[in-house]
């Protein structure tokens, strides 16, 4: 039997709480009964309770964010995510140091939270494709984002024994909202328009693709189980698609056929052709855990009902 503490009442930090992710935490948390404190550049943040804005890259700000936020548990989203980001410095300014601020922050306070949830990235394995990967797989990340994520991880563990980290690693997920330049938003935007044509990569690339609200749910379960801490933690659905299987069901879903074009300027330098994961771990610590099947999520994304 899995154990749980009830986060009703808890104060919880939040980074990033204005992004695509962030905003369905904020919704899972709340839901939950949790008091949401979010930090970000935003003065406010819909949903949260309070806001306190502060730069990750920023030290000083960061301490007085923390102090001022006297949260019981804390999340980490705050991330540059997109792989395509053309200034390479940015993914090391905030992914990797913008986090090890928060956790110098974070052991400096006055009120230490009981747990801190990290958020990496599945895309650390890099092209490793035997197969279905664990935590234990050794990585090999194949670009800059990546390889800013799996250096986050070594950072945290700079703290290990002294701070209650759980480090999870979420494959591919979406959702209402992302922005436009990820796959599945632009795919989706072609069917929900009824465009003719649409300009792809690799079609055969194979992602775990989760929904962000199952996503969030997995997150706020972690938080409360004392189990986690300490550990890396895969958040996905175990389950593949390619692109190709993702645009054959907006197709079923719409009844809409467009033509696909292979452009040879989207198909990535060490493009990581297969990305499934094993979730056996994230289960035998959160219990029952149902995420959402990837069709119902393109409905969803779509407008359209079952």
């Amino acid at each position: 039997m899995v154990s749980r503490s009830d986060l009703s009442g808890k104060r919880v930090l939040v980074t990033g709480a204005s992004g695509f992710t962030g905003r369905y935490m904020v919704a899972e948390l709340r839901a939950q009964g949790c008091h949401v404190v979010a930090l970000g550049s935003q003065d406010t943040v819909e949903g949260a309770h309070e806001t306190i804005v502060a730069d990750l890259r920023n030290p000083e700000e960061l301490v007085a964010a923390v102090a001022a936020a006297r949260a019981d548990r804390v999340v980490h989203l705050a991330a540059l995510a997109f792989v395509g980001h053309g200034n390479v410095e940015d993914f090391y300014s905030v992914n990797l140091l913008g986090t090890r601020n928060l956790l110098a922050a974070l052991e400096q306070t006055e009120y230490p939270p009981a747990h801190i949830l990290l958020a990496s990235s599945a895309n650390v394995y890099g092209n490793a494709s035997a197969g279905v990967l664990d935590e234990d797989t050794i990585p090999s990340p194949a670009n800059d984002y990546a390889v800013s994520k799996l250096a986050m991880e070594h950072v945290a563990g700079l703290w290990h024994g002294r701070l209650p980290i759980t480090v999870v690693r979420p494959f591919n997920y979406t959702g209402v909202g992302q922005a436009g330049q990820f796959l599945i938003p632009k795919i989706v935007s072609h069917f929900a328009r009824r465009a003719e044509v649409m300009e792809l990569g690799n079609l055969e690339v194979a992602r775990d693709f989760g929904d962000v609200r199952s996503v969030v749910a997995a997150y706020g379960q972690l938080l409360q189980t004392s189990a986690a801490i300490g550990r890396t933690v895969n958040v996905c659905t175990g389950l593949g698609h390619t692109l190709m299987e993702i645009v054959q069901m907006c197709a079923r879903i719409t009844g809409h056929a467009l033509e696909i074009r292979v452009n040879p300027a989207f198909v990535r330098a060490n493009e990581v052709k297969i990305l499934v994961g094993d979730n056996r771990r994230l289960r035998s610590l959160i219990g029952n855990w149902d995420p959402v099947p990837m069709e119902q999520t393109l409905r969803w994304m779509l407008g359209v009902s079952a």
